[in-house]
């Protein structure tokens, strides 16, 4: 069920929107090999493309898709232990500029893609429902677990949309 508009923040319903009607961890599933697909087939050269000078290459796309995946699955794991701790915000510009994404092959981010989704996949597949029901603080809003694992399917398709209209002509 699509996590209803109290369940989290304003901000978060344009990706919550992007995710199709049905099981969200299937959903999850499922995107592996969609971003796989489109991404494993480039070159190392494509990955450092970026479509304007003030752009993140491609590479950094997929390391913040990485790490934003890390990050909500952390609060998901957070929120559905029961932790009350209000968690962090993060900047994302600041992340992609550390993480040093454009040092790397493609190749390599794609296999950390696909072992973390593999992961978040796990752990949401293990949730019980009540753990879907909790509620914690993260950037100083209220989310739910549910919410969490729709805003990173979301997220997902709106940077793999992104490549593929802005990376990939």
């Amino acid at each position: 069920m699509r996590p209803a508009s109290n369940e989290h923040a304003p901000y978060y319903a344009k990706y919550i929107g992007l995710a199709p009607d049905g099981d969200i961890v299937s959903q999850l599933k499922s995107q592996i090999g969609e971003t796989i697909g489109l991404l494993s087939p480039l070159s190392d050269a494509a990955g450092d493309f970026r479509y304007a000078p003030d752009k993140w290459s491609l590479k950094e796309v997929l390391g913040h898709m990485i790490d934003t995946e890390r990050i909500f699955s952390f609060r998901a794991l957070s929120f559905a232990r029961g932790d009350r701790n209000p968690l962090p915000g993060f900047e994302q510009d600041d992340y992609v500029r550390a993480a040093g994404s454009n040092e790397r092959t493609l190749k390599s981010l794609v296999e950390e893609f696909e072992a973390v989704r593999r992961s978040t996949v796990l752990l949401f597949g293990n949730f019980s429902e009540a753990a879907w029901q909790r509620r914690g603080i993260a950037s100083g809003n209220e989310v739910t677990v549910r919410a969490l694992a729709w805003i990173i399917a979301g997220h997902e398709l709106h940077h793999r949309r992104g490549i593929a209209e802005n990376y990939l002509r």
